[in-house]
């Protein structure tokens, strides 16, 4: 078994992995960006490096970097954790030929799932049902528009060749909108995936998305662990998840499980995996393969008592798998609800910003994995999930009350969609089992979750900073733990540490303005990606004027009136700022 493992990834995904290497007696090494230095999955490894200044490109995916720190440190293995380098086969393979276990499954494999055309391809081949649609790459939106005619119908899905995770997928209800569908899973693949190919799907209005879990040792052992149901989403991103699936029985449970045992067999799978698909009418077609670990993998934890992410290293050592498909037995019920820092009154908008107070629930069957604690800075550079909530109880309904109650407990003061999970959660579509989609897409319904914001101190008022004597060093990239012994002179200016006001946090502008004002602002911090009009444009409420990027996510920024564009603050490029004006609309 391995003695040190580094993990490239950051936040709870990070200190998840930490925890099962301490708990098999292995050490971990932790990789940060300098806007992460202080993030408590940096604090929580036995070793850390740092990778540099920037975003993402410069740090976290940069492979030679990741691969530079295992060697300098000493470990054997890595764990991607989820998104970044997780799905990469080319830094799998690298790692392979630079003598390190990469803990995921062969290069190959990733290969095989990766491409979600060639995925499809290969599991129609296998038998395995697939959504009806393309499986091969369509080039331009004119091929896309005569196989739309001829074979696959209105409503459509276009999406990304190398997606996954909700990026790289918008859908075209009629014709009108299929130029702007394909344009945006385009750029959504060619920014999140290196790879601007995409395909066609039949686009199933209202469908349950339901995932299997599956894990395979190097022993040709793969085994299911049952269902997960993810339907409750937003912009095809998941919000909500849950074990077992309201819609599933044991009979369908053994199909879609042997649906998944034999997609991973098809690739010569190994490790944890998970085959995800669509369930409408009885009917289950297979949509896609994550080839990693996923974000909801703990709900499957708490009702079968499996630890996948321990299995994935044990299984990356060598080890076969320590249970059987005999052994799998599914108990109670468990949900997920994702924390993320969003506005779910604007459109669930990022909302990135420094934590005040912070305190987790806790109790019998509640569990908190998060990567932040008070004081920490939710950065615009990452994806906006920072913590998950599980529960588990002996039903559904009691899973659902303790969430509930959790979720009250959970003080979190900065914009989260706390809010908005406990008004779902207690809706009579959650308690029906129902997907939810009228809730999530209903901009009125979700203007009832705006956040409050708490009462600030007076203006004069003042808190000094305590003096500490413990210290955070850095040589040559690796984190140390100093204790200064006397007076700490070279850290706080040769005495006490100065008095700082408290900082006050201002409101964050408003989506788009009233429909008063001519000022259309924005919503939130991030880049222009795209100017749909020009000025002087006559343009309706609700008509898309931007679209902004911002924490890994699109957002359509929507006139707040009726028209004429007089003005346009901004340029395609450009960064923007929340409350900056980005259009008159007179």
């Amino acid at each position: 078994m391995f003695s040190k493992v580094l993990v490239a990834n950051r936040g709870e995904i990070a200190i998840r992995v930490f925890r099962a290497l301490r708990e098999l007696g292995i050490q971990s090494v932790a990789v940060y960006s300098e806007a992460d230095a202080d993030a408590p999955f940096v604090k929580y490894a036995d070793e850390a490096y740092s990778l540099g200044d920037g975003p993402a490109s410069e740090t976290y995916l940069v492979v030679d970097k990741i691969i530079d720190v295992a060697k300098r440190s000493g470990a054997e293995a890595i764990h991607p954790g989820y998104g970044f380098l997780a799905e990469n086969s080319a830094f799998a393979q690298t790692c392979q030929d630079e003598a390190l276990v990469f803990i995921g499954p062969p290069p190959s494999a990733i290969d095989a799932m990766g491409s979600k055309t060639n995925s499809r391809e290969l599991m129609k081949a296998a038998g395995v049902p697939i959504v009806p649609g393309t499986t091969e790459p369509v080039e331009t939106v004119e091929d896309a528009k005569k196989i739309i005619d001829d074979e696959i119908g209105y409503p459509i899905a276009v999406k990304a060749a190398g997606g996954g995770g909700g990026k790289g997928f918008r859908v075209a209800l009629t014709e009108d909108e299929l130029a702007d569908a394909f344009e945006g899973a385009a750029r959504e693949g060619e920014k999140f995936f290196g790879d601007p190919t995409v395909y066609l799907e039949r686009y199933l209005p209202n469908p349950r998305h339901v995932e299997v879990q599956i894990i395979a040792d190097n022993e040709g052992n793969i085994v299911h662990l049952g269902e997960r149901d993810c339907s409750v989403q937003r912009r095809h991103q998941k919000l909500i998840e849950e074990a077992p699936a309201p819609a599933v029985d044991e009979a369908l449970r053994e199909r879609m499980g042997i649906i998944g045992i034999e997609a991973a067999r098809a690739v010569g799978y190994r490790s944890a995996g998970t085959i995800e698909g669509l369930l409408q009418d009885g009917e289950y077609y297979f949509l896609e393969m994550n080839t990693r670990v996923q974000v909801e993998h703990c709900v499957t934890e708490e009702v079968t008592g499996i630890d996948i992410v321990k299995e994935q290293i044990l299984i990356a050592g060598g080890e076969p798998l320590s249970f059987t498909q005999a052994d799998v037995e599914l108990r109670g019920h468990s949900i997920e609800c994702r924390i993320n820092f969003e506005d779910a009154a604007k459109n669930f908008a990022p909302a990135p910003g420094k934590i005040g107070v912070y305190h987790e629930p806790s109790g019998p069957g509640v569990r908190v994995d998060s990567g932040v604690v008070a004081g920490s800075e939710i950065s615009p550079l990452y994806d906006p999930m920072a913590a998950k909530l599980i529960v588990w109880d002996k039903d559904r309904e009691s899973a659902t009350k303790r969430m509930i109650r959790a979720l009250n407990e959970f003080e979190i003061d900065a914009k989260t969609l706390i809010p908005f999970h406990i008004g779902l959660l207690s809706s009579e579509q959650w308690a029906n089992g129902e997907t939810c989609k009228d809730l999530t897409e209903d901009k009125d319904w979700l203007k009832q979750f705006a956040f409050e914001k708490a009462a600030q101190p007076a203006a004069d008022e003042e808190e000094a900073e305590k003096v500490t004597k413990n210290y955070l060093v850095e040589v040559s990239g690796k984190r140390y733990d100093v204790k200064v012994v006397g007076e700490a002179n070279g850290f706080a200016g040769g005495g006490a540490a100065p008095v700082a006001k408290k900082a006050k946090r201002g409101d964050r502008a408003g989506g788009s303005g009233g429909a008063d004002s001519e000022a259309l602002v924005s919503p939130l911090q991030g880049t222009v990606l795209k100017v749909s009009v020009e000025a002087g444009a006559e343009v309706s409420e609700g008509d898309v004027i931007f679209i902004i990027e911002a924490m890994k996510m699109e957002n359509e920024i929507t006139a707040h009136r009726s028209g004429k564009v007089e003005e346009l603050g901004t340029a395609e490029g450009a960064s923007v700022s929340a409350g900056d004006t980005l259009a008159i609309i007179k």
